[in-house]
């Protein structure tokens, strides 16, 4: 079945207190969807983020973002007052995500919504009884991981927010000693990031039923890695390459290459993947299990790594000295199938970059649709795998991801070489600069892959400055954000006459 969808992060939603979240400003999004023409949002991961803002780098895999739980919402459950929320200071430009000051203001006010909640839910409690009953309430909605990232989390605010590795041995080893007195003298801040995941899962079921009820998949995106600096990694020190004082032996990253002659130095931890095989590839189902009740189709970033992966010794300074080893391929899907009882589960592989033929069988045999991306589409002349032309039905296509700068700064700075292959290849000499983005939305759209998904900016013909985000630098990214209105009901016209000609509405 042909399909269109857009992409746009949660993050960048315009919303009243500085952030895309969980508000009416996303279900309006989804009614624009509909009336559009599309099938799917595509979003990116939802997990809390940390240094560098980076969703790509969060806390832990099965906990959501609490910049994302709606503050109008908590207002109408009587929890904060409009007041409160107007008073503090999330930044003053709302086309762009001022990180600092939404960490420093929004935690205070959802702080102050736990303090009612406690009262409305547990009326009389205190000390150590109210802690007991905030936990038991955990229990009952929370999977065992997020509440695991709700302790870490807790003790990490001990520590004065240092990563777990410098924490003091007992815990960070997790004697059951330390873990039974951490547990008891936090647990008022452990009951209170509780209290963030409760009503993060509250609010993002409920817009993604809206979703589902108006006809929209959502599209979530998870990464391969987890981070070091996250609750996955120190309470499941097992899974991971590292040595008996919970070092990691090597690292995560990407070769040298044409781009970066020292290569990529991402630093996450690798998994063992001799023990996940051994057993069954159980905390992997996990994952996937958390992933599918929050999306219904779920990229899965670097998908490569599942046939090779580069392991570069921990503590060098450039990712030069790394080898290639083998991960676990084909097997762990085929377990995942016969957990979940399907023969294909709903999950898109990001296969961009350099692939081996390794890669490409491993593709082939899991049946994923692999991504394609018009913007890598013209460096190779008419043999680039990226060009309409060489496509397979079992792709999704789209004109830029997160990480391209948008259609309208791309093409501006085109080399000459490039851009006359385009106009050869699209026949749009005489189309103006201004309205080039259609073109290559047309592109997309009129391809035979059976998703195209176009991120938002594309559609509105928005340069470099509503770029996401631009890898490998720090300080800019993640900030662009929608603007209440800027997507208006002239482009959602065009935007639904285009799917209907292209047969995907």
């Amino acid at each position: 079945m042909r399909r269109c969808g857009m992409l746009l992060p949660v993050a960048s939603l315009p919303s009243r207190y500085g952030i895309g979240a969980f508000s009416k400003e996303a279900y309006e999004f989804v009614d624009q969807l509909k009336e559009a023409g599309q099938q799917v949002w595509q979003i990116l991961p939802l997990g809390p983020t940390g240094f560098g803002d980076s969703p790509y780098q969060s806390f832990s895999a099965f906990a959501g973002n609490p910049y994302f739980i709606d503050l109008e919402t908590l207002v109408e459950e009587g929890l904060l007052t409009a007041e409160e929320c107007d008073a503090a200071d999330f930044g003053k430009n709302p086309a762009k995500i001022a990180y600092d000051k939404i960490y420093e203001n929004r935690f205070p006010l959802l702080k102050k919504a736990y303090e009612r909640w406690k009262e409305t839910f547990f009326p009389g409690m205190e000390g150590e009884k109210l802690s007991e009953a905030v936990h038991r309430k955990a229990e009952e909605l929370l999977r065992e991981e997020t509440r695991e990232y709700c302790f870490y989390m807790a003790v990490k605010d001990h520590f004065h927010s240092q990563s777990w590795d410098l924490w003091d041995e007992e815990i960070r080893t997790r004697r059951p000693e330390a873990m039974e007195r951490f547990g008891r003298i936090l647990g008022d801040e452990i009951g209170f990031y509780e209290f963030q995941q409760i009503k993060f899962e509250e609010q993002w079921k409920k817009l993604k039923a809206y979703a589902n009820g108006q006809g929209i998949q959502i599209m979530g995106d998870i990464p391969i890695y987890v981070a070091f600096d996250g609750a996955d990694s120190w309470a499941h020190s097992e899974l991971f390459q590292f040595d008996e004082n919970c070092t990691p032996t090597g690292v995560a990253g990407c070769p040298p290459d044409a781009f970066s002659a020292t290569g990529q130095l991402w630093g996450n931890p690798l998994y063992d993947w001799g023990y996940h095989r051994k057993n069954g590839y159980g905390w992997w189902i996990k994952r996937m299990e958390y992933s599918f009740s929050l999306y219904d189709l779920v990229r899965v970033d670097h998908f490569r790594g599942f046939d090779e992966y580069y392991n570069i010794p921990y503590g060098d300074e450039t990712a030069e000295n790394g080898v290639w080893e083998k991960g676990p391929g084909i097997e762990i899907f085929r377990r995942m199938e016969e957990y979940f009882g399907t023969k294909q589960l709903p999950i898109v592989a990001e296969d961009l970059g350099f692939l081996t033929p390794s890669v490409h069988r491993l593709l082939k045999e899991s049946g994923f649709p692999g991504m394609k991306v018009l913007e890598f589409a013209f460096e190779e002349g008419g043999s680039s795998p990226y060009l309409p032309h060489n496509y397979t039905s079992n792709c999704v296509v789209y004109t830029g991801t997160h990480d391209n700068d948008t259609l309208a700064g791309w093409y501006k700075e085109m080399n000459i070489e490039e851009k006359e292959f385009s106009i050869d290849y699209l026949g749009n000499s005489r189309t103006p600069a201004e309205k080039i983005h259609w073109d290559f939305i047309r592109l997309a759209l009129s391809s035979v892959a059976d998703l195209a998904v176009i991120p938002v900016q594309d559609y509105l013909g928005l340069g470099t400055e509503a770029r996401i985000n631009e890898p490998s630098t720090l300080g800019k990214n993640w900030q662009w954000r929608l603007l209440k209105g800027q997507l208006d009901e002239k482009t959602i016209r065009r935007c639904r006459r285009m799917a209907e000609v292209y047969g995907r509405a």
